[in-house]
């Protein structure tokens, strides 16, 4: 179902020259992506308080393959790509949200870490899906196709999850004993607002990074003389296999926070992921191996946080306000996920005219700023008792 959520980052390099984009206006398309991501996220969370996780992953899914199918097909030039990927961010948000509330239904504290980030790593596989699929027809067919091929396959996902989910119960929890809002809650719980904090400047660090890495990648290609035909579909190869690493991160290093402890994880895997940041876009220039070898590196850290972060905040708030705290921590997270890669093209646009180790340098670090903060946060996390075991 995520199939289309990288196709835009693999073809951003043709696309800049076939939209006649500058980098600023490229970054703003994948803003509107994850600001209609983020507003979808926290729509979706509200209402599977409601109605129940299952009805609106359910929805989601449907409207997602329309949405996919709708700018696979008629995504021709910056306004219309604007336009169809924001719509087609604003119908994904029910698969995030009400899915970790159906795991938490499933799992109890002990083993929800794993399960957790066994389900976000099975998006990072979404992810890789769409940029391998990208890169094949960019490489024999162009964008138009590589938007259409990754714009029909949610709709295979939706009708597989229709089929999954036929006998789990739609459940809807009482809001019981909390009287509390969102607000007063992570205003009180020191925990769970350090959790939602790591979680915005972890997603400032980790979608800037899904945004560009594509075209860094094809940068260094092009810098080793290819041209530039051949560096995209590369460029969207190596990064769908560092995907598939952030995907084993997920699944890991879920399963590791059972075992030493939510904090012990989070801080190791943020700050890795942060000193990557700062030094990453100065290696434009390496052997293709070496930048390989740091991106997976890379990869596996800015992810592998993810679960244990989500894994943590279930644990930190009551099951009858979960889906409202993670709608509002998904929709601080992606609009900061929004602006990042806004501002790596603001960068790579000033810094244009030096040398491309400089561009590309200077434009990471933006990203580092993020990641350093979430280590932060991690760092200042005690870790309490869970609110509720089922």
């Amino acid at each position: 179902m995520y199939a289309n959520f990288m196709v835009y980052a693999a073809c951003l390099p043709v696309l800049l020259s076939e939209w006649r984009m500058s980098a600023t206006q490229a970054g703003t398309i994948s803003a509107g992506f994850m600001i209609g991501y983020a507003v979808s996220l926290f729509l979706f969370g509200w209402a599977a308080d409601r109605y129940g996780a299952k009805r609106m992953f359910l929805l989601s899914a449907m409207l997602n393959a329309c949405a996919a199918l709708l700018f696979g097909f008629f995504a021709r030039s910056y306004l219309s790509g604007l336009l169809l990927y924001t719509c087609a961010a604003l119908a994904q948000g029910g698969l995030y949200g009400p899915a970790v509330m159906l795991f938490s239904d499933r799992y109890p504290p002990q083993s929800r870490g794993r399960a957790v980030g066994y389900l976000i790593a099975s998006t990072s596989v979404g992810y890789a899906l769409s940029l391998l699929v990208a890169g094949f027809y960019l490489q024999y067919s162009g964008y138009p196709a590589a938007f259409i091929a990754t714009g029909i396959i949610p709709m295979l996902g939706a009708l597989l999850s229709w089929l999954v989910l036929r006998e789990t119960p739609n459940l809807v929890h009482g809001r019981g004993s909390v009287t509390l809002s969102t607000r007063t809650l992570l205003r009180t719980n020191r925990d769970a607002a350090l959790l939602v904090g790591g979680y915005v400047f972890h997603n400032w660090e980790l979608v800037g990074m899904w945004s560009w890495t594509p075209a860094f990648f094809a940068a260094a290609f092009a810098l080793s003389g290819g041209e530039l035909a051949q560096t995209v579909h590369l460029g969207a190869y190596l990064t769908a296999s560092m995907h598939l690493a952030g995907s084993f991160a997920s699944a890991s290093m879920g399963r590791l926070s059972d075992r030493l402890g939510r904090r012990t994880v989070l801080v190791a895997v943020a700050g890795i992921a942060a000193f990557c940041s700062f030094g990453f876009g100065w290696l434009v220039a390496f052997p293709a191996f070496l930048l390989g070898l740091v991106g997976v590196i890379y990869y596996f850290t800015a992810l592998g946080d993810s679960p244990v972060l989500t894994t943590a905040l279930s644990e930190a708030v009551e099951p009858g306000i979960l889906g409202a705290v993670l709608a509002v921590r998904l929709l601080l997270g992606f609009a900061a996920g929004a602006i990042a890669p806004v501002v790596f093209g603001m960068v790579l646009d000033l810094t244009n005219s030096g040398t491309p180790i400089l561009t590309w340098g200077w434009a990471f670090m933006t990203l580092g700023i993020g990641g350093l903060l979430a280590t932060a946060c991690a760092y200042f996390y005690k870790g309490s008792a869970p609110a509720h075991r089922p």
